[in-house]
């Protein structure tokens, strides 16, 4: 728990001069910080030697940006800000869940947590900065988990397991179940 509340500061404490300083740098952020969940799933996974797991990763940022810029040119919702015609879901948005999600998923919630705290800020931002609103957030996201979960397969560890029958003194039998953390 105490990690949790130190992360959330640490995110808490990153945005606050993003804020004061306008959209603009809050929009800039968002541009660098979808990539985090993303190049930390993959560093971890490189230093795990977890090559199918860079794989599943791969796949699953690959869909989540494949799902987004086919809605984009189909769905053409104008963005809050007028730009342009491209504005549902959010690219940023799934980019970042997707990355999320595969840590959360493959390596247990150590990685997860830190990892969708970037990811809300990511939505936050790009609702601050106008450049989606919340159903283009909210789709994003959605569209990133679901890559997430569909690519994503928990990581193996090695653990010596042992499943045996086991009879007591008193002629009771059971089951023995052990394994190595």
């Amino acid at each position: 728990m105490k990690r949790i509340l130190f992360l959330v500061s640490v995110v808490w404490v990153s945005i606050l001069p993003a804020m004061s300083q306008g959209r603009k740098a809050v929009e800039t952020s968002t541009d660098i910080a979808m990539f985090a969940p993303a190049a930390v799933g993959a560093g971890v996974a490189f230093v795990k030697g977890d090559y199918k797991g860079l794989l599943q990763l791969g796949e699953s940022l690959v869909a989540s940006v494949a799902v987004s810029y086919a809605l984009k040119y189909t769905v053409k919702k104008e963005r809050p800000d007028g730009s342009d015609f491209r504005s549902f879901p959010s690219n940023h948005t799934g980019f970042s869940f997707s990355g999320a999600t595969f840590l959360l998923k493959r390596y247990g919630w150590e990685w997860g947590v830190p990892a969708y705290l970037v990811s809300g800020y990511v939505a936050w931002g790009r609702v601050y900065a106008k450049r989606h609103d919340v159903w283009d957030v909210l789709a994003g996201a959605a569209i990133g988990v679901g890559s997430g979960l569909l690519f994503t397969t928990p990581f193996a560890r090695k653990h010596d397991v042992v499943v045996s029958p086991a009879v007591n003194n008193e002629g009771g039998c059971g089951v023995y179940f052990s394994m190595k953390f």
